[in-house]
């Protein structure tokens, strides 16, 4: 909003926001890498290792827009010891459009809301709220479908 009202440098905001994004991953994969340990050869470890070693760059890109997505992802990125050299690429992309994104969404969110931030601030409430309900009732159904899709063990009967 400060952007948007011309009391800060938009594009300082840009840098400074992906580089901080580009800094924190780095410390969670640094996390992952030293506190792994003995699960790097947990079946689990092993799968997650091939998967990020075959399409891991876009796991990184993907799971920075994911709530919780990646911090995960770096950290596994860290366990499994996926190369440095391709998670900091990769990841400098994924900061880099983050912080695009983060940056231009409160400038424009700014100039939408600049005389009232409250409605701004409520806004932005109701819909993290909303992407929550509707991510959980998706899966309570995926949950339920599950349930009942798979068959019931019936008791056989060896009377006969």
């Amino acid at each position: 909003m400060f952007a948007a009202s011309g009391q800060t440098e938009l594009v300082l905001v840009i840098v400074v926001a992906a580089l901080g994004a580009f800094a924190g991953d780095h410390i969670s994969y640094l996390i992952g890498n030293k506190s792994a340990g003995r699960l790097r050869e947990k079946k689990a470890m092993v799968w997650a290792r091939n998967a990020l070693a075959e399409r891991g760059g876009l796991v990184l890109v993907v799971a920075r827009y994911i709530p919780g997505g990646r911090t995960a992802t770096t950290l596994t990125m860290g366990a499994v010891r996926h190369p440095l050299r391709s998670f900091s690429f990769f990841d400098a992309i994924a900061a880099s459009s983050w912080g695009l994104y983060s940056g231009l969404i409160g400038y424009f969110g700014g100039m939408a809301f600049e005389k009232d931030p409250i409605k701004g601030l409520l806004l932005g409430l109701g819909i993290a709220v909303s992407i929550t309900v509707v991510v959980e009732v998706v899966r309570w159904v995926r949950k339920r479908r599950a349930t009942q899709a798979s068959p019931e063990r019936l008791p056989v009967d060896t009377s006969l």
